[in-house]
């Protein structure tokens, strides 16, 4: 089940409680399951997470009731000035193809999970159970005395408002609102997410050589619409000269054709010959942050973020954006009415 994301924490209803609200964290989405000695972790575009977290595959055996399936994050706490905290570097540095590296770095540095939702407990299936029932599930499951964790909730919208400056020095990444009556809905967003700032998970589409004629001169993004067709939003460009020449050695032997590029599209600050761009495979994610969208691209040059190798490129669509970012000028400006 999925977020859509909304300026503020929502008020409940003044006839009783309708939301529950907990931190937003930041690591890997996961769903785990185990039944016996299977354990499978997946992340939520299916791909196998167990492999890179051999550490949280054995914790899966030892803590988790048996024929089990939890939601939640993977994450990395390390101490950070004296705090600790969820630190995402460290984190995807674990998604690693070497096998000695995996095992080196589960020991370094130990994943946990925090568990926030629960599917099936002891072979009975939740997902048509509303959230208070699915719960007490989690909390059954999960005891908290070793790597898998439960976040914590609220129902009072002042304690989640306060939990979203709070918390955010602990490396946790806004609130999430669940519906106390919904049901778990995979590939819905039936959740709200409030952030602390407006990001989003781009495809790249390929890349435009630095004018100088060395390295990368700008990343460029793409989103899915609805009708499944990959669009170009837009491009980062702030980059380092050694991070260019890096990007462009990375990009390279992605090319779909080493002897042709493609002709971006004419603008009035852009000539013909000008838009030029290589096209690569639509492989990598990268997450960016943003400030306003027009006409379904950023209006504004975009920062780069991270790498999100845990996010499939069919998964980074219009939808997970935040709608309301455009105003009528009238709610702007002083009023006139007499």
């Amino acid at each position: 089940m999925l977020a859509k994301a909304v300026a503020a924490v929502p008020d409940q209803p003044t006839d009783g409680p309708a939301w529950s609200y907990e931190p937003k964290w930041d690591g890997f989405r996961a769903l785990v399951f185990r039944d016996g000695d299977d354990v499978v972790m997946s992340s939520r575009g299916g791909k196998d997470l167990a492999r890179y977290f051999p550490e949280l595959v054995e914790a899966a055996r030892v803590e988790l009731p048996d024929k089990v399936v939890v939601d939640g994050e993977v994450g990395v706490v390390r101490e950070i000035g004296g705090v600790r905290r969820l630190d995402w570097d460290s984190l995807s540095q674990r998604i690693h193809p070497a096998a000695s590296r995996v095992a080196k770095l589960a020991d370094e540095t130990p994943a946990i999970f925090i568990g926030f939702d629960a599917l099936a407990l002891r072979g009975r299936d939740l997902t048509g159970e509303p959230f208070d029932v699915r719960r007490a599930a989690l909390l059954e499951a999960i005891s908290g005395a070793g790597r898998f964790q439960v976040s914590r909730v609220t129902t009072d919208p002042d304690t989640a408002r306060d939990w979203f400056t709070a918390f955010e020095g602990a490396g946790l990444d806004g609130v999430v609102a669940k519906p106390l009556a919904g049901v778990y809905v995979p590939g819905k967003r039936e959740m709200l997410k409030i952030k602390h700032k407006r990001t989003a998970d781009c495809v790249v589409l390929g890349y435009r050589v630095h004018k100088s004629g060395t390295g990368l001169g700008s990343m460029l993004l793409g989103l899915y619409g609805d009708d499944g067709d990959l669009r170009m939003v837009g491009g980062s460009s702030a980059f380092s000269d050694a991070k260019r020449v890096e990007l462009q050695e990375m990009f390279e032997p992605m090319r779909l054709d080493p002897e042709n590029v493609a002709q971006g599209e004419l603008s009035r600050w852009r000539s013909a010959g000008s838009g030029e761009w290589i096209p690569i495979r639509q492989e990598l994610v990268v997450e960016v942050a943003y400030d306003q969208m027009e006409n379904g691209r950023f209006r504004h040059t975009v920062k780069f973020l991270r790498w999100r190798p845990d996010r499939e490129p069919s998964s980074c669509g219009y939808d997970q954006l935040d709608v309301p970012l455009t105003y009528d000028i009238h709610d702007v400006l002083e009023s006139t009415d007499a």
